[in-house]
């Protein structure tokens, strides 16, 4: 498969959100530790590092689901183009519609495909006809490159699709709320080598829309997909930059035996 990572001068991007400070407590263990970090606008950043390093929990203080781990507590500061995503006055629920989120194993909802995309805009009140509706949900099952697939079974329940097929119905929905952010945790961890790399490329696509942040495991992943990597270990943020810097040159010796495979 081609390498879709294109190089991007960092100091030429606006920052979508921007992390200072940031630590993450369950109960008494502390998981994240003083993390720094930009996530710029029309990008990949890929979070790396090995299992429990902190990457998918610092992953979901960008939309306030720790909110609902009763145990887990946040502290820093987390900006979205400027405003503070931790104010009380933010709703969670409308920071969710812009900050989307695709999780591990494709979850579609008991609906059918159609309804799965529709849900969003319908609750959120981003249509006004059942043909806005109909345009909404057919520009996101081609966004995600799916529409060809289904769009003579949109009543046919999301859950009978292939596994790869869901996850891009996941993408499908989670991009119909018009969000700014996408997050991705290990979107392809539970898929096959061909839907894997068909959600890669949908990624590459999907930059030139929105800011996408990716967990993955896989380090060549990180590779094809990303601009920026982000290196975490014990709950630390090691080292944070271009994508082929951080793979050709890290300057922290802990990554430099993450990627040669001496840790994790």
């Amino acid at each position: 498969m081609k390498d879709m990572r294109m190089e991007v001068r960092v100091d030429a991007l606006t920052n979508k959100i921007e992390a200072r400070k940031v630590q993450v407590y369950y109960g008494t263990n502390h998981a994240i530790k003083d993390v720094d970090v930009d996530i710029a606008d029309k990008t990949v950043t890929a979070f790396i590092g090995p299992s429990g390093c902190g990457k998918s929990t610092f992953l979901r203080c960008l939309n306030r689901m720790n909110d609902t781990i009763p145990a887990c507590r946040v502290e820093g500061q987390i900006l979205l183009e400027g405003e503070d995503i931790r104010d009380p006055r933010v709703d969670p629920v409308q920071l969710r519609a812009k900050v989307g989120m695709v999780f591990q194993k494709p979850n579609p909802f008991p609906k059918s495909i159609y309804e799965n995309v529709a849900y969003g805009p319908r609750i959120h009140g981003l249509t006004r006809t059942k043909a806005e509706l109909d345009e909404v949900v057919e520009s996101c099952l081609r966004k995600a490159a799916l529409w060809n697939e289904v769009k003579d079974r949109l009543n046919a329940p999301g859950t009978g699709l292939s596994g790869g097929q869901q996850q891009r119905l996941c993408i499908a929905r989670a991009i119909a709320t018009g969000p700014e952010v996408l997050l991705m945790d290990e979107p392809c961890s539970a898929l096959d080598p061909i839907a894997t790399a068909q959600v890669e490329e949908l990624i590459d696509e999907l930059r030139s829309q929105f800011s996408v942040v990716i967990v993955t495991h896989s380090m060549q992943q990180a590779a094809r997909v990303s601009q920026r990597t982000a290196f975490f270990h014990l709950g630390n943020l090691v080292e944070f930059g271009e994508t082929g810097e951080i793979f050709t040159n890290p300057k922290d010796p802990r990554t430099e035996s993450y990627i040669t495979g001496r840790i994790g």
